[in-house]
């Protein structure tokens, strides 16, 4: 079974939920070539995640910050690893809540989503670095 594996450097983002699935296909130029299998996103970060969701209406990945901002808040009281800032330790919980991957059938060569999906860099720190994603191919 063949592997082929690369990593994604993302540019910065801010903070929120952002679709990233063309610049993973643009990552794979070799991707036409798989009939079938699977692609394993993995990102190398503890204060950012990755999932799966709308991919159409942006207002989706607005409420979806709107949301993990209220279930994990900033400053709670009893937070002890506070020391990076206050968007630190909820960045830590939202990244383990949503996870560090995403795993997509391959089929004909393309990603086998549905028609409204995209895979979401989830950047939950106010000014977040370049973010580094390892692409897993196998098939």
């Amino acid at each position: 079974m063949p592997i082929l594996q690369t990593e994604l450097r993302l540019r910065p983002y801010p903070r929120g939920f952002h679709i990233i699935t063309d610049d993973i296909e643009r990552a794979l130029p070799n991707l036409h070539e798989v009939k079938a299998g699977l692609l394993h996103v993995f990102i190398k970060h503890t204060s950012a995640s990755l999932t799966i969701n709308e991919n159409a209406d942006p207002t989706v990945r607005t409420d979806f910050e709107s949301y993990f901002n209220t279930m994990v808040p900033e400053n709670a009281p009893y937070y002890r690893h506070t020391c990076e800032g206050p968007d630190d330790m909820p960045a830590h919980l939202k990244s383990s809540l949503l996870g560090s991957s995403v795993t997509v059938p391959l089929t004909d060569g393309r990603l086998n989503m549905g028609t409204w999906q995209g895979i979401y860099l989830c950047e939950h720190r106010d000014h977040g670095n370049a973010r580094t994603l390892v692409l897993t191919v196998t098939f």
